[in-house]
């Protein structure tokens, strides 16, 4: 416990909320590379860090891990990435559930997604915006203010002068000069520092995510692509959430450094076990006691994936209406009460898992 424990002494639980929106909003983290890395696409990539904070809070504390274990275990749909759609009238479907990285361990479909994927006529991810850079310079022309302060506010203004001091060591370190993000809305900064050092350097040299990954092979293969949502909602609804908690955010996602690494690494862990019911329940017990946000970590479900599921469900209906689609999405929008899987149910399918 005490490595957990040592990463929550270091940053508050909102932090980890925005680390993990990076799985959630996939244009966001797409945005980040595209802005802060394209001057690195020939740096040499670095070795990925990063240790499962999971297998040492197993062996360092078995009950906080068992815990953890009950508390995944009540989460509805918490275990697997592929489920089957099915609806009566309607050929059957398949959602998926994603990471926004392009570690090789994330790239690789299991078998029995490869196989839907490849007999799927349709393939579906959360926006197309991101396979047409003049779209992306459209939408981010678009509307402007939701990434960037239109007016004399900057980033250290409204940061302490220790904080500021911390911002400009951090971005240094990554060879960004501080005076080039001064107007950056702060959760544009922090999708970019949450970012592992090798996986800013593999997507700024070039290399898929997973979900465009899939959107490629299927253009490659002469099948339709179709979206969810536009890269303008993904900001708006990042946007709607107070300036005051994107700040914090990022202040503590400074803070956490190359812990960082360790918190990536242990999300693709838990991605390849399928366990997407266990994200949340491991990373509150990281933080300790009265250290929690109930009313920031509420609006937060609220507005990044609860209400964008409805959004996805109202806007597959069409899609899945055709038949033998395979919709790709990030994996945290599938479980919970109010999950995709949940929201596909009530909107009459049968949504059942498939391999395990």
């Amino acid at each position: 416990m005490k490595r957990v424990i040592a990463i929550a002494d270091r940053a508050a639980h909102v932090s980890l909320k925005l680390l993990v929106a990076l799985n959630v909003l996939f244009f966001l983290s797409f945005l980040a590379v595209l802005l802060f890395a394209a001057g690195r696409a020939h740096a040499e990539i670095p070795t990925c860090t990063g240790a499962d904070m999971l297998s040492a809070l197993q062996k360092d504390d078995p009950a906080a891990y068992r815990k953890i274990e009950t508390e995944a275990a009540a989460t509805p749909n918490g275990k697997g990435l592929l489920w089957k759609l099915e609806k009566p009238g309607e050929k059957p479907s398949f959602l998926f559930g994603t990471m926004h990285m392009t570690d090789p361990r994330v790239t690789t479909l299991p078998p029995d997604a490869q196989k839907a994927y490849d007999a799927a006529g349709t393939i579906v991810i959360e926006t197309t915006d991101v396979l047409d850079k003049q779209k992306m310079m459209v939408a981010m022309l678009k509307e402007p203010d939701l990434m960037m302060f239109t007016d004399s506010t900057t980033l250290a203004s409204l940061l302490s002068p220790d904080d500021a001091a911390a911002m400009n060591t951090a971005l240094d370190a990554r060879g960004i000069p501080p005076a080039t993000v001064a107007k950056m809305k702060p959760w544009m900064l922090s999708a970019m520092m949450a970012l592992p050092a090798c996986e800013l350097a593999r997507q700024s040299g070039g290399a898929p995510v997973l979900d465009v990954k899939l959107a490629e092979g299927a253009k490659a293969a002469g099948k339709p692509v179709e979206g969810l949502e536009t890269a303008e909602s993904q900001l708006r609804a990042m946007a709607s959430l107070p300036l005051a908690f994107h700040m914090k955010g990022l202040v503590d996602t400074l803070k956490l450094g190359d812990k960082v690494n360790d918190i990536n690494e242990t999300m693709i862990v838990l991605y390849q076990r399928g366990d997407t019911g266990m994200f949340w329940p491991l990373f509150r017990a990281a933080m300790p006691e009265g250290q929690d946000d109930p009313a920031g970590y509420a609006a937060f479900e609220e507005t990044m994936i609860t209400s964008r599921n409805k959004v996805m469900v109202e806007h597959a209906g069409p899609i899945l209406a055709r038949g033998n689609a395979f919709m790709a999405v990030g994996a945290l929008h599938l479980p919970g009460p109010e999950g995709l899987v949940e929201d596909f149910r009530k909107a009459g399918y049968t949504v059942t898992p498939v391999g395990l």
